[in-house]
């Protein structure tokens, strides 16, 4: 469940390296208590679910057509050379994932674009955007530095 918390006691010796406990608390008689936070887990599963969803043009490609606004399944299906079976496959990821509501009216499916676990994959990329920026820095200040030394040598 979402934002549980679950707590162990375990001795020192028990405790496990690969564990990452939000809070560990030393007791007088050597134990500890570790509580770790279920949130993680979940949040990092919903990234998975969200990325795996956009992975696919398909997938991209019905996000954009709900980001104009809300469309029926059959609306959806249309611009695909593909069977109405395997466009509801990929509703089905997309629902998952949460990125897509669906709302029944009568015998009518219509969608929707919840872009909220969008936020979520664009901070966890924006994250690795300093690591890029030192990379390319770094990579434009050696091809300055070589291209400075095949000048000097041409002049000499």
């Amino acid at each position: 469940m979402p934002g549980e918390r679950l707590s162990l006691v375990l001795r020192r010796s028990e405790l496990i390296s690969s564990a990452a406990p939000t809070d560990v608390v030393d007791s007088a008689d050597g134990a500890l208590l570790i509580t770790f936070n279920l949130m993680v887990e979940y949040s990092q599963q919903r990234l998975d679910r969200t990325l795996a969803a956009i992975a696919d043009p398909t997938r991209r490609a019905i996000l954009s057509r709900l980001a104009r606004g809300e469309a029926r399944v059959t609306d959806l299906a249309a611009p695909f050379a593909i069977s109405l079976n395997a466009v509801s496959k990929h509703l089905r990821v997309l629902e998952h994932a949460g990125l897509v509501r669906r709302e029944v009216r009568g015998r009518e499916h219509r969608l929707s674009l919840d872009a909220r676990p969008l936020r979520k994959a664009a901070e966890w990329i924006a994250a690795y955007e300093a690591f890029w920026e030192q990379r390319l820095d770094a990579l434009d200040a050696f091809l300055r530095q070589r291209k400075q030394k095949t000048r000097g040598r041409r002049h000499r």
